[in-house]
């Protein structure tokens, strides 16, 4: 059987190559929260890389004082952290309210050789902070890469101390925070005497007694290391006892209370013999009661016998006591 070829016949249509598609590869999850971010891309890279440095610096260091490495070496770290960006560039100070913040900064930085942020000793610089006489507290912190953080708690004045014609300011417990100018006295009670700082504390509880009396005393000295004359704003100046000075000043509150002693002429009570209060006015007695000691002032000083003048009502007037005065009663 034969076949029969036809010549010039048309060609089978060819087929064409399909085009090549490029598939996009699909956003991650980190690149979309990356858009989202309020941050540019770059900022948040320098924040990374800061973050990373830091952790790598601190556990490097960390690390190597387990370790027992050379302090040499961990210093060599430190110093190189430093040179990368690790360094004290600034101090942000708060809590201030009387201190001088360059007095603070002085403290912070004080003994600093070096700026780098890993050899900053924290705990040094907070102890150095706390012997300055304000400071109560203090908190000390970092913040990387250049920054550290200090909050300051400052103590509170609760009064000033008078010593050889010098004027300090000393708080509750009697430290002492500041000099005083003579010519800017704040409005603070006045302790006089040596010692009178260390005997705040009791002064302060000594007050809390009689708190109708607080605000008219306006100075009080401590005399011999062991007892307090107290100085009135009208003048007068009341001695109490070495024991059981409290009850003493209560019950001279008591007795201004009922029948007033204070501002009426009076210089001088002296409560220092539990039975009488002797008191003097000017020009009757020009004799001081003298502190040599004994309870019992000296029988030239006018005497108010408060033994029976309390005893039925708690008040004694201001005739009994002229009366006493002339009298010379004992």
């Amino acid at each position: 059987m034969s076949r029969t070829i036809k010549r010039g016949g048309a060609a089978p249509p060819s087929r064409r190559p399909a085009p090549n598609r490029r598939r996009v590869p699909k956003a991650s999850l980190g690149d979309r929260l990356l858009a989202k971010m309020p941050i540019g891309e770059e900022t948040l890279r320098k924040a990374v890389t800061w973050t990373v440095l830091g952790g790598v610096g601190v556990a490097t260091v960390f690390v190597a004082n387990l370790l027992g490495v050379p302090q040499a070496i961990g210093t060599g770290i430190a110093e190189a952290a430093g040179r990368a960006g690790l360094r004290v560039e600034q101090v942000d100070i708060t809590g201030l309210k009387r201190m001088d913040r360059e007095t603070v900064y002085a403290i912070v930085l004080e003994d600093q050789s070096s700026r780098a942020m890993l050899r900053v000793d924290l705990e040094r610089v907070r102890q150095r902070l706390l012997d300055y006489g304000w400071i109560a507290d203090a908190y000390v912190a970092r913040r990387l890469p250049d920054r550290l953080v200090i909050h300051i708690t400052e103590r509170e004045p609760a009064a000033i101390w008078q010593d050889h014609g010098q004027l300090t300011l000393i708080d509750a417990t009697g430290r002492l925070l500041a000099p005083v100018d003579p010519s800017r006295m704040p409005d603070l009670p006045l302790v006089i005497g040596p010692g009178a700082d260390r005997q705040e504390a009791g002064y302060q509880a000594l007050l809390a007694a009689a708190p109708a009396l607080r605000p008219r005393i306006r100075a009080a000295t401590w005399v011999g290391n062991r007892r307090w004359d107290l100085t009135f704003t009208t003048g007068e100046t009341l001695a109490l006892p070495q024991d059981n000075a409290a009850q003493a000043l209560i019950k001279f509150a008591q007795m201004d209370g009922a029948d007033p002693l204070l501002g009426k002429g009076w210089l001088r009570f002296d409560m220092r013999d539990p039975a009488r209060m002797y008191a003097r006015r000017a020009g009757q007695d020009k004799q001081q009661v003298a502190d040599d000691g004994r309870n019992d002032p000296p029988a030239s000083d006018a005497a108010v016998a408060t033994g029976n003048i309390i005893g039925d009502n708690n008040t004694i007037t201001e005739a009994r006591a002229g009366e006493a005065l002339r009298s010379g009663e004992a």
